[in-house]
């Protein structure tokens, strides 16, 4: 089969690979990556999840969420719900990475910065990272020149882009999803169900 590849793209076994090959395997991996995670036919995206958070949450805390994104994002539960819906989207990288920069800034050690700051750094920053978030050339360069001096500090452009993206972006379709829209309604009914007792 290796052969088979080798003929598709005129190549003989020991000569060297083309330059649009590593480009041409990351198309190819993130397009199984998304037919791997297509449902089974009949299940719906997001439908074993909803059973759980629906039972996990407080009925004010997830009426909460839609206030703002600081209170979805002061809400452990709510970022727990808010993942399970990036996941849906292939996007959840970005909430991966704030919140790797939330607890890199707790970090009191001076040996463990750096190290934290270069293992966040190659996951989710540097170009072709293999989680890389979606910022500009111009904070990536930021971010790799404050990793030099590394303080709690280095990764605050490129985390404030990600918040901004996921603010903009992908929150506003979270408080549209079907999993959240089910959610708020049994919030709803639970809360008007409690005041009617009382």
């Amino acid at each position: 089969r290796c052969r088979c590849l080798l003929k598709a793209w005129g190549g003989h076994p020991t000569s060297p690979l083309p330059p649009s090959l590593p480009s041409r395997a990351k198309d190819l991996k993130t397009r199984l990556g998304i037919l791997l995670h297509k449902p089974e036919p009949g299940h719906k995206i997001g439908s074993s999840s909803k059973l759980q958070l629906g039972s996990r949450h407080s009925s004010r805390e997830v009426l909460e969420w839609r206030e703002s994104f600081d209170q979805l994002l002061k809400s452990k539960s709510g970022v727990n719900a808010f993942h399970t819906f990036l996941k849906t989207e292939f996007s959840e990288e970005n909430l991966d990475f704030w919140l790797a920069c939330e607890d890199f800034k707790k970090t009191r050690s001076k040996t463990k910065l750096a190290s934290k700051a270069n293992r966040i750094f190659e996951e989710f920053v540097q170009s072709e990272a293999p989680r890389e978030v979606n910022i500009d050339h111009e904070t990536r360069e930021i971010t790799r020149k404050n990793l030099s001096g590394a303080t709690s500090a280095c990764f605050n452009e490129a985390q404030a882009k990600t918040r901004t993206l996921m603010e903009k972006d992908s929150y506003p379709r979270f408080l549209k999803s079907a999993s959240y829209q089910d959610m708020s309604r049994q919030a709803a009914s639970r809360g008007s169900s409690k005041r009617s007792h009382t």
